[in-house]
């Protein structure tokens, strides 16, 4: 079975895509600083096809032995999802240098400096998959989302560059990016935002966690073999 290593997949998103993939046949290595009881039991039901490796992505200086120690336990990793990422909203003139900094390293830096040491194995092996996660924000803009808007947007051009750069060998590189998702943070918008949200979607709904995954899951099959530095958008037509 392909590894595919799918970073922040204690929850969310994350774990969605962990799940879909270890269904579907994939062995899904899910990283995150702690497992979590929805992880715990995820790695239960998927009778081995879900393990969970610990590991805090803003420790850059220790991604090349963790590479290292992925190869030894699993093998080449034959697909990455860089899931992980952090979000702050605010006005920029009054969001501190530290956060600034935060959201930077573990939404840019960290998932470019995984991807080195990743795809490096990918590129020996013959061929793979990643897939970056980032958003309509990074292409829209959103009021009080300058700073996460930014790194969203910076993922779309690593990954366009990064898929002419490695397509001759056979990796694909392609964006993941949702809208508002029908999940615990929308659900903090109240019943007026949501409705206001789903009232611009030329659907009239909200896109689901689900959605995603199965995108990924996608991308991470037969039918995503001929799309690289593509983006794709899941927001049940909010940006139509």
């Amino acid at each position: 079975m392909p590894n595919v290593l799918i970073t922040g997949a204690s929850r969310g998103i994350g774990l969605a895509i962990a799940q879909r993939l270890a269904a579907s046949g994939h062995t899904a290595i899910a990283l995150a600083r702690t497992q979590g009881d929805a992880l715990s039991a995820a790695i239960e039901q998927a009778d081995g096809a879900i393990a969970f490796v610990p590991f805090d992505l803003t420790n850059l200086d220790a991604i090349p032995v963790l590479a290292r120690d992925l190869k030894a336990r699993f093998g080449t990793i034959w697909g990455l999802v860089n899931n992980a990422g952090l979000g702050v909203d605010g006005l920029l003139s009054n969001t501190h240098n530290t956060q600034i900094e935060a959201v930077i390293k573990l939404n840019v830096t960290a998932p470019i400096v995984l991807t080195k040491y990743i795809v490096r194995g990918m590129m020996t092996g013959g061929g793979g998959r990643i897939v970056n996660m980032s958003s309509v924000i990074g292409t829209t803009g959103y009021s009080g989302l300058s700073v996460y808007g930014a790194t969203k947007a910076s993922m779309i051009g690593f990954t366009k560059s990064l898929a002419r750069e490695v397509g001759r060998l056979g990796v694909t590189v392609n964006a993941v990016a949702p809208g508002f998702i029908d999940t615990e943070l929308t659900a903090g918008l109240g019943e007026d935002g949501r409705e206001q949200v789903m009232r611009r979607s030329a659907l009239r709904r909200l896109a689901e966690v689900d959605d995603v995954a199965a995108m990924v899951e996608f991308l991470m099959g037969d039918g995503g073999k001929n799309i690289t530095g593509a983006v794709m958008t899941i927001d049940a037509g909010n940006t139509a």
